[in-house]
């Protein structure tokens, strides 16, 4: 099959998966476009918001849909790295053999992430990077795809640890929840008070999956849209002389460059989900504040004159 076929194939299988999905999650159609461009790009995402929102089904929702291995871990204050990773143990030769922890399979969810202390969420940033895990000296490969999907409540709520930076990093999108509108929460209330068997089909395989990583690799970026991305990265570095006064003056820091590698590579897939074959600045638009909201810092001013990480971001574009 060549490029434009798979290009039309991977269109018309999104549609279906989003359509599948839809049988169990009722309406946050843009976060889970955002998660598909994710697991198209590779990378991970980060779901924000109050407990009660779904995203914990959302998440499960799609790992079946998608007909990938799938591991849940509940993030406690108590939560060990070895309980995501794996141990070593003495078998009955008396010989020590790894048990595999719960990061060795293709989607993890990392279920309330910010409830755990910073040492124990520190045991993913190997394999979310570098998607392989060391321990006990050895090396193990992660097998593909792999993908961290996490989620995580406001870090205003009692007993919740903020992610490093070097962690928020590691994930392409931010995704903020909402509380469903009036239709749809009637909607939701009506689906879960019955009793209601709904099957889901697999959509797609692992073999799928990489081709189409790979397509997104694939696809042509023409220049002015790749310095689009890169100006707009820029424009968040308090330091650039091109920065605009808002950022000068409300922010601490601003995003590296990963933040443009991923604005690239999200508007690569978005351009592709829209059944485009290449992407324009619209296409970066649309994945700049999943991209951008983690990875910018308000200071003490920003904080105290009620502005935010998206109400920023939209002054920039």
């Amino acid at each position: 099959m060549n490029d434009v076929d798979l290009a039309k194939e991977l269109k018309r299988n999104m549609d279906a998966l989003k359509a599948e999905i839809a049988k169990v999650i009722v309406g946050q159609d843009e976060v889970i476009h955002h998660i598909l461009l994710s697991i198209l790009s590779g990378s991970h995402a980060l779901l924000i918001g109050v407990p009660g929102l779904a995203k914990t089904l959302m998440i499960h929702t799609i790992a079946q849909t998608l007909g990938l291995d799938f591991k849940r871990i509940q993030f406690t204050p108590d939560l060990m790295p070895s309980d995501i990773l794996g141990t070593e143990i003495l078998d009955e030769n008396r010989h020590f053999t790894f048990i595999k922890g719960p990061v060795f399979s293709n989607i993890v969810l990392a279920d309330e992430i910010n409830r755990t202390p910073p040492k124990t969420q520190a045991a993913l940033l190997e394999a979310m990077q570098e998607k392989s895990v060391s321990i006990a000296n050895k090396h193990f490969e992660l097998d593909q795809p792999f993908f961290v999907l996490a989620t995580q409540n406001p870090i205003e709520q009692e007993g919740t640890y903020p992610l490093p930076e070097a962690q928020l990093d590691r994930f392409m999108f931010a995704l903020k929840l909402d509380y469903p509108s009036y239709e749809e929460e009637v909607e939701i209330v009506k689906n879960t008070t019955i009793e209601k068997n709904t099957v889901l089909n697999n959509i797609l395989d692992k073999e799928q999956i990489l081709n189409y990583q790979k397509l997104v690799k694939k696809v042509p970026v023409a220049d002015n849209v790749i310095e689009y991305a890169v100006k707009l990265v820029g424009k968040t570095r308090p330091a650039n002389p091109e920065a605009p006064q808002i950022v000068k003056d409300f922010l601490d820091w601003g995003a590296g460059p990963r933040a443009s590698q991923y604005l690239i590579l999200g508007a690569k897939a978005n351009a592709l989900l829209n059944g485009k074959f290449s992407p324009d600045i619209e296409d970066v638009k649309s994945v700049a504040k999943g991209v951008l909201r983690h990875r910018i810092l308000l200071n003490y001013k920003g904080e105290a004159e009620g502005i935010t990480p998206d109400s920023l971001i939209e002054e920039l574009l």
